[in-house]
């Protein structure tokens, strides 16, 4: 294995032996690309004390030999991966005890490790291999690095082509169109492109809603590489802003700026949630920022940790977060600026680079 991947294995292994179990069998995708390298979109992987088992399907046999570690075990097979899996575990022995991830198992292959696999004593877990992901390694960080770039590029691309009479989607589009230009692999959420009292939808779908002049316009997307993603926000206004839009503007730039000033790991969720939480409330806008801080990314884009109020836990040295304080008002708009960092023991290395200053398009 890559000492990557070799490290993450050993590191999973001393997870299941502290949780007295003898293996792992990995269902979720993000999981098994993270362990093995293989980023198709069906297979079992078993992870055990010796071996590290992954059963794919004939679609994958070339894909398998291009992005699989050689110590990984690879069987492909043409019928059923279940039926595969039953066949091959009686032939590991040492193996009685299995844990299997309870957040991502469907309820129909559940009931399959409760009839066809009764011989073993299945476990439910939680994020057992989500724990080992929050910390990036140097190639995880530079995967993320490199996402934000192409998302920043792209963004520079499109930003001269939006113009009144645009709807949503004809903004969605030409964004999207620049991401794989610049080398983007898909897009790890659906873009968010919101005008006017729209902007007040914090998650809004792009719809055929025409941009309009004195438009906030609030953007959300990001680019994928390496399978690796990227979150970046900005809000802009389309011609002249208002001095309403002004104040908004300033008021996250603000909460922002206190945040990437503040936040480092070490810190509780919590107490990285205040840092903007408190600055906003404090220029008067506390029941416009009704989410929290911000969320891990990596080969998801949303995962561990949290940056919010009801988080005690510490915030982990190497892990990627968003700071993404926003302010919201139904029937007016809102403004929300977002940018992913890396945590350090001293403060936050910021990974995408694009102005946080009220910009007009015009």
């Amino acid at each position: 294995m890559t000492d990557a991947r070799a490290s993450r294995v050993e590191a999973l292994r001393r997870a299941l032996t502290s949780a007295e179990v003898d293996a792992l069998l990995v269902t979720a995708l993000p999981n098994i690309r993270y362990l093995t390298g293989f980023s198709g979109s069906n297979a079992l992987v078993v992870v055990s004390a010796v071996e590290v088992l992954l059963i794919t399907d004939f679609r994958y046999q070339e894909q398998t030999a291009l992005e699989v570690d050689p110590a990984v075990r690879v069987v492909i097979e043409p019928v059923s991966l279940w039926t595969r899996l039953w066949q091959l575990l009686p032939e590991r022995p040492g193996i009685e005890r299995v844990a299997f991830e309870s957040a991502h198992l469907l309820y129909q292959d559940f009931q399959r490790l409760v009839e066809q696999g009764a011989r073993w004593q299945w476990r439910p877990s939680v994020d057992i291999v989500e724990s080992l992901r929050v910390v990036k390694d140097p190639g995880e960080i530079a995967a993320i690095r490199r996402a934000a770039e192409i998302a920043v590029a792209a963004l520079e691309r499109t930003l001269p082509q939006v113009r009144p009479g645009l709807t949503e989607l004809q903004v969605a589009g030409l964004l999207e169109g620049a991401l794989r230009d610049e080398g983007s692999e898909g897009f790890p959420f659906e873009t968010i492109v919101a005008a006017g009292a729209r902007a007040a939808l914090p998650h809004a779908r792009a719809s055929t809603q025409r941009v309009a002049t004195g438009d906030l316009l609030l953007i959300d997307f990001g680019a994928i590489h390496a399978g690796y993603c990227s979150d970046i926000t900005r809000t802009f206004v389309v011609g002249q802003a208002s001095g309403a839009q002004r104040e908004a503007h300033e008021v996250v730039r603000g909460a922002q700026a206190a945040a990437l000033a503040g936040v480092r790991g070490g810190m509780s969720g919590r107490d990285a949630d205040a840092l903007a939480r408190q600055y906003i409330q404090e220029a008067g806008w506390g029941d416009a920022f009704g989410h929290s801080l911000g969320h891990g990314i990596g080969l998801e884009v949303h995962e561990a940790p949290r940056l919010a109020r009801t988080v005690d836990a510490p915030l982990p040295v190497g892990a990627v977060v968003t700071i993404e304080p926003g302010v919201y008002r139904g029937g007016w708009g809102g403004v929300r600026i977002e940018d992913d960092v890396v945590l350090t023991p001293v403060g936050a290395e910021v990974l995408t680079q694009f102005p946080r200053q009220l910009l007009e398009l015009t």
